[in-house]
């Protein structure tokens, strides 16, 4: 594997772990700062919110000055966004801290891209392996995000002001490795040639089910993963019960993703989804059963491994589907479409939790939960219609 997907990997775990500390983070901080219960999640759905707004030009600026430029100046507006972030823990601001989170989602966004760069990097049988090695730079950040959360948490006078100068250093040390990491030119990975028109592209059927496995997966994940912290504080769990059990769920995301791609390329990205659709509707399942500790975690492990086998092979799909002048485009419209959903599912997570609970919640997320495995027999059906009879 080139030493190029090793580095975008640990770009990866500095990206996931500050990931991690603002999952743990922001929905306490928004109960704090703002006006109603009903809008502590509503720095989550600005992070998201900033994410989805930079995925269409992310996706253009890097087709056009080059997946590192592009990297650069997305940490360079994450750090910004912790700027403002801090000045806004500092000044008891609500609306300040909604801008940075929208600062620090743009900067995300551009992370977001680090798995299509590691498959511009590796030779096109390592395509898989290579997306879940980046991917699997989640491993460190399940151990190192929850750990900086806890110990950073109280570091200043300011209740959570040292979470995000941890979060800070996070970012200039992803910039430093960026710096030195040598990534391919836009002409040498985006193309050249006439591309198709996008209408013709998205209704490819594989770029429907790319899409669609995408968008549940990281919607369901994230609306049931942005409610544990509010929904374990109310039950009256300490802080590090909190962290503890995103740590496991996070470790449940990113450690499959050393052998997701052995288990797509043999049993195929299609039972791969539907693996994955059958752990996101378990993970509902569970939170009928148990309520816990115990509840908690092992519902948010089932979540953590049904993300993993829906977009993981959902993202090596969507590799399928375009040309190489037709990248930044289709790139572009998968991410915006995935991330709206995300950001929309992390502003309803808090109103959604304090209306119905925990129980309620998770139990509603599972027939979404099990669409990609709909839409995978209804297109295996239609093929099935179209094949042409031999009559005797």
């Amino acid at each position: 594997m080139p030493l190029t997907v090793t580095l975008l990997s640990l770009c990866q775990a500095l990206l996931v772990s500050g990931n991690i500390l603002l999952i743990a983070v922001s929905p306490l901080i928004g109960a704090g700062l703002a006006p109603a219960p009903v809008w502590s999640t509503a720095p989550v759905a600005t992070q998201w919110l900033g994410l989805m707004c930079a995925t269409i030009p992310a996706s253009l600026i890097m087709a056009r000055l080059g997946r590192r430029r592009g990297f650069i100046l997305g940490n360079l507006t994450g750090l910004g966004g912790v700027a403002v972030a801090a000045q806004a823990l500092i000044g008891e601001s609500f609306g300040l801290f909604m801008l940075g989170t929208w600062l620090i989602g743009i900067g995300i966004g551009f992370g977001q891209l680090y798995r299509f760069a590691a498959v511009e990097a590796a030779p096109l049988a390592l395509r898989d392996r290579a997306i879940g090695l980046v991917m699997g730079g989640g491993v460190l950040a399940a151990f190192f995000g929850p750990w900086l959360a806890r110990v950073s948490r109280e570091l200043a006078d300011t209740p959570f002001l040292g979470s995000f100068l941890g979060l800070g250093v996070l970012y200039l040390v992803a910039l430093v490795i960026l710096l030195l990491t040598r990534l391919p030119p836009p002409e040498a990975t985006h193309g050249q040639g006439q591309p198709r028109p996008l209408g013709e592209i998205v209704r490819q059927p594989v770029f429907l089910l790319a899409v669609v496995s995408a968008l549940i997966g990281y919607g369901v994940m994230n609306l049931a993963m942005t409610a544990t912290p509010l929904a374990m504080a109310g039950a009256g769990f300490h802080f590090d019960h909190v962290a503890t059990t995103i740590q496991w769920h996070v470790l449940a995301m990113f450690l499959p993703s050393f052998v997701t791609g052995h288990l797509t390329a043999r049993f195929g990205p299609q039972r791969m989804i539907a693996t994955g659709c059958l752990l996101l509707a378990a993970c509902g399942l569970v939170a009928q059963v148990e309520a816990g500790v115990a509840g908690f975690h092992t519902a948010l492990i089932l979540l953590g491994l049904g993300w993993n086998f829906t977009f993981l092979p959902a993202t090596g799909l969507l590799t399928e589907t375009y040309r190489p002048a037709e990248k930044a485009r289709t790139q572009a419209t998968n991410e915006f479409l995935v991330f709206t959903t995300v950001a929309l599912t992390a502003l309803l997570a808090g109103p959604l939790v304090n209306l119905l609970g925990w129980s309620l919640l998770n139990a509603l997320l599972v027939p979404p939960a099990l669409l990609p495995i709909a839409l995978l027999i209804w297109q295996r059906l239609a093929r099935r219609g179209q094949r042409p009879h031999i009559s005797g």
